[in-house]
């Protein structure tokens, strides 16, 4: 899997993450969802955003790299 389709995949799951937190969040809405969600959802999003932007570096990294090697 090139990194192009990792940081794809990557996306994909935290959209569905996403989705399936809201859905949860209409059953489960207290202090400890609340805390939940700031302790480990957040950050998460967070590192997310950190790790695509990182994986698009070396994607243009790599194209690079591939193309003065040709």
């Amino acid at each position: 899997m090139g990194v192009h389709e990792g940081r794809g995949q990557l996306s994909k799951l935290m959209r569905d993450l996403t989705l399936r937190w809201h859905e949860t969040k209409m059953n489960w809405d207290d202090a400890r969802s609340r805390e939940f969600e700031k302790n480990f959802l957040e950050p998460l999003e967070s590192d997310l955003k950190t790790a695509v932007s990182a994986m698009d570096q070396m994607s243009g990294l790599l194209n690079r790299v591939y193309s003065e090697c040709e």
